[in-house]
């Protein structure tokens, strides 16, 4: 299992929300540079950054500072956040990031999404699904659907998506623990066809061992490593193999 140190950001800054509220944003580190060096320094060969700004207004807002961590670090970069068309995909991929993170539009436009996994090929493309009680959520976080989770999956396994990032939103930012319940049913509803990564509540490495018990691809691990609940060497050992 690999493990995804997490940056967002919001006006420039290195920010973590609480369950996706914009009014709760806390600056959690002073550079976004620095904060991915220190990452890369930890033994991460990932790095997951969203643009919040770009959820918010539906395009790329903060593309410099993806660009940049990408081309001053040797870490994979995989990007989300306003990315709405097969162009704005291309750009970044050839600006160097590695992957990047289709959200809103596989709920609003699925047809994109099939046309980025054949274009850009499976390896470049990954699916957020964020869900509170089990439904997606939308436009960073903003707009509820009646659309379940795990059926969203399904639809997009069938258009060639092969990685998938899961968030209960409920969890997000709270240091509560992985909604492994959640994260079990969509492993289990999909038959091992995508590759899963959690998001949302990873509090301490117990959530670590928890993910990885569970086959999962990856983890993604934000406030717990800025609040200092999870040490990034020890999870990376964790999820590699102890």
């Amino acid at each position: 299992m690999i493990i995804l140190p997490a940056i967002d950001i919001k006006d420039g800054n290195c920010v973590r929300l609480f369950k996706g509220d914009f009014n709760t944003v806390e600056k959690v580190a002073a550079d976004y540079l620095e904060t991915a060096k220190g990452f890369e320094s930890a033994g991460s060969e990932w790095i997951h950054m969203v643009d919040l700004d770009g959820a918010k207004e539906g395009r790329p807002v903060n593309t410099k500072i993806y660009t940049d961590v990408a081309e001053k670090t040797n870490l994979k970069v995989e990007v989300g956040g306003g990315i709405r068309s097969l162009e704005t995909i291309d750009e970044y991929l050839r600006m160097g990031i590695t992957r990047v993170i289709l959200g809103s539009v596989a709920l609003k436009n699925p047809s994109l999404v099939k046309s980025a996994v054949d274009r850009f090929g499976s390896e470049k493309i990954v699916v957020g699904i964020d869900a509170m009680n089990g439904m997606v959520a939308t436009e960073g976080w903003l707009e509820a659907s009646s659309v379940n989770y795990i059926d969203l999956a399904k639809e997009m396994i069938k258009f060639g998506v092969k990685y998938f990032i899961f968030t209960d939103i409920s969890k997000d930012g709270t240091l509560s623990g992985v909604n492994a319940e959640q994260l079990r049913d969509l492993s289990e509803a999909t038959k091992g066809e995508c590759s899963i990564i959690a998001s949302g509540g990873v509090h301490t490495i117990e959530d670590i061992r928890i993910c990885k018990a569970m086959n999962l691809y990856g983890t993604i691990c934000g406030k717990s490593i800025y609040k200092g609940t999870l040490d990034l060497k020890e999870a990376i050992s964790v999820a590699e193999g102890e």
